[in-house]
């Protein structure tokens, strides 16, 4: 077991930042006012096992197509990237249709679990160990838990404009993130 507080803070951290269950309040009250209530233990449970088990088998899939992880870190880093700049100046470059009801379709995925987390999962696998990312997964699980509970008291407490500082601040982290996360695997591309 290679444990590391580092590691972990880091991943939940990117993970947080890519998840944005934060900036995705609204969207979750709009959801909760159409159907009158979300599933919020169902959501985190179905969320959890989708990301841990793409850490396990998304890299041996990747083998199967003939991909490798850098090659696949570095991929998500301009996703990571697209996103920052999504959160960062209040734009949509992509984006579903929204979901028609609160199941666990559009909330644990793709709303929670969605290409970009699983994009950023097998990018942290490249870098950190796994059981740090699982612990990261968790804690970040247990945040979101929290917050699809009380998404009505945090958007009374946060207002729009508290919503929208929060989101530019996790935007720039992730930037950082994201530029990181390429300089670390673009030169193993080039060997």
């Amino acid at each position: 077991m290679n444990f590391a507080l580092k590691e972990i803070l880091t991943a939940s951290m990117v993970l947080f930042a890519v998840i944005d269950i934060l900036g995705s309040v609204p969207i979750i009250i709009s959801l909760r006012n159409k159907v009158g209530h979300i599933q919020s233990e169902k959501a985190s449970l179905v969320a959890v096992t989708i990301m841990i088990a793409f850490l396990f088998v998304g890299e041996s899939i990747l083998k199967l197509i003939g991909i490798d992880v850098n090659s696949f870190a570095v991929a998500g880093s301009f996703v990571l990237f697209f996103l920052a700049l999504e959160m960062v100046l209040g734009i949509t470059l992509y984006k579903d249709d929204e979901p028609e009801s609160a199941s666990i379709v559009p909330i644990a995925f793709p709303l929670i679990a969605g290409a970009g987390t699983m994009t950023t999962l097998l990018s942290l696998r490249a870098e950190f160990h796994v059981e740090n990312i699982i612990v990261a997964v968790l804690i970040n699980m247990i945040f979101v838990y929290g917050v699809l509970k009380s998404s009505r008291r945090i958007e009374k407490k946060l207002g729009k404009n508290g919503l929208s500082i929060l989101r530019k601040i996790f935007g720039v982290i992730l930037m950082a993130i994201a530029v990181k996360l390429f300089a670390a695997n673009a030169p193993q591309l080039f060997q």
